[in-house]
């Protein structure tokens, strides 16, 4: 019998990335409330996050200090608009993040959701070129099976077949190069193809975007830092913009702040962040660019400023929140996740012997592998039968993967395997 909670749900709640006629017969799984890593059903059944919510929680449900930063800020000014006014989050964040890039990047743009986030650098990107005059660079490249999200400019440099068809003729026509995917092998290939691009477009392209070191929807694909590296000489030697989508990567998920420190090479001109920003607990999202192009915009004539806004911009709750997330990563949370994540890796190491899986990948606190004979509906059936395991997960495809909460310590890394194995066995047996 359907809970009348998920009942009144789909009747009024058109629910994202899904089929509503298939959530009649899998109702949305109501939740009363989060605590640490878990969620809790009206009926106290409990269920790990290990997706994190989307990719956006960082220390649990319901952290007493991202809550107390939140409530201090709501008795002082929960909100101002950021176009004639400032306020003291928005600007503390921008000048910490900054910081962390060496002052490289010293210029945040603030936005409400990863989406808005890469429509505002796409546009930056243009309108910069464009105030330098070089308005005929107006061409966007972006790699194979990437994702920057579902607004019309952000799913144009898109390549998730089941995301960006149906709007495809809404679209403008963006370069898709081939990615590099550790799996494959294929780093040299690829930089050889955008190599081959930029020669003879460069002219015409303002930026190459990219997630850097995982390719999150397209199955957590993952490639070495040394193509980053290369993609910024690249970029360089042909005098277009970078464009790096840490939204899904960003706040230590790869086992450093930014995923692009790896590169061990100069800053991207632009840097994206959301999601894990504000610790999974209220949206925002923000564009980090360079002084260059910052100062492109500066002008007395009014049209060639930077005229886009949302109405929550900058919000000082979300600021307030974002604020505290720093704090933790300034207590030492990045070493906290150096060694949680080898717990994470010790646990699954003998997945890599399972003959029903290839490809066991890491990437700090992202940890994915493949079905090889996943079957029908994999996604939906391996979901539900986690949640008899205490699990709360969703594959991409045949690729299972875990984000889960910075909250893993030994036994907590032996849950999961159990629970990820148990699963497994219900929904491919041996």
């Amino acid at each position: 019998m359907m809970n009348e909670l998920a009942r009144r749900s789909l009747d009024a709640v058109w629910h994202p990335c899904t089929q509503m006629a298939r959530a009649e017969q899998l109702p949305p799984l109501p939740i009363a409330r989060g605590e640490g890593a878990w969620l809790y059903d009206f009926e106290g059944r409990r269920y790990f996050d290990a997706n994190g919510s989307w990719w956006v929680n960082l220390f649990g449900h319901a952290d007493r200090g991202l809550n107390e930063a939140i409530k201090r800020q709501l008795d002082t000014l929960p909100h101002v608009m950021l176009a004639g006014c400032t306020h003291e989050p928005a600007v503390r964040l921008a000048e910490r993040l900054s910081a962390r890039t060496g002052g490289a990047l010293g210029h945040c743009f603030f936005g409400s959701d990863g989406a808005s986030a890469v429509e505002i650098a796409l546009k930056q990107s243009f309108h910069s070129w464009r105030n330098r005059g070089r308005g005929d660079k107006r061409e966007f490249v972006c790699l194979k099976n990437g994702y920057h999200g579902e607004t019309i400019g952000a799913l144009a440099v898109t390549d998730v077949a089941i995301f960006r068809d149906a709007y495809d003729p809404l679209l403008m026509r963006a370069h898709i190069v081939e990615s590099p995917d550790s799996r494959l092998g294929n780093e040299a290939q690829a930089l050889a193809a955008m190599r081959a691009l930029l020669a003879e477009r460069h002219a015409q392209i303002a930026a190459v975007i990219v997630e850097p070191l995982v390719q999150g929807a397209a199955g957590m694909v993952m490639h070495a830092p040394s193509y980053l590296k290369a993609l910024r000489e690249l970029t360089r030697e042909f005098g277009v913009h970078l464009i790096a989508d840490e939204i899904a990567v960003g706040c230590g998920r790869t086992g450093t702040f930014f995923a692009w420190e790896q590169a061990g090479t100069e800053w991207p001109d632009f840097i994206l962040l959301s999601k894990g920003i504000t610790g999974g607990t209220l949206p925002l999202s923000l564009v980090l660019t360079t002084d260059e192009v910052y100062r492109a915009f500066w002008s007395e004539d009014v049209t060639r400023g930077f005229l886009h806004s949302h109405s929550y911009t900058g919000n000082a709750l979300a600021c307030a929140a974002a604020n505290a997330v720093l704090d933790r990563f300034d207590a030492g949370q990045l070493e906290a996740n150096v060694q949680q994540s080898a717990l994470l890796a010790e646990a699954f190491a003998p997945l890599a012997d399972d003959a029903r899986i290839v490809k066991l990948r890491q990437r700090g606190m992202i940890l994915a592998f493949d079905l090889k004979n996943p079957g029908e509906r994999f996604a939906e059936r391996f979901h539900l039968a986690a949640r008899t395991h205490e699990l709360l997960i969703r594959p991409i495809g045949a690729t299972v993967y875990l984000m889960p909460p910075y909250l893993i310590d030994a036994a907590t890394a032996a849950f999961l395997f159990k629970a990820v194995l148990a699963t497994l066995d219900d929904v491919c047996p041996r």
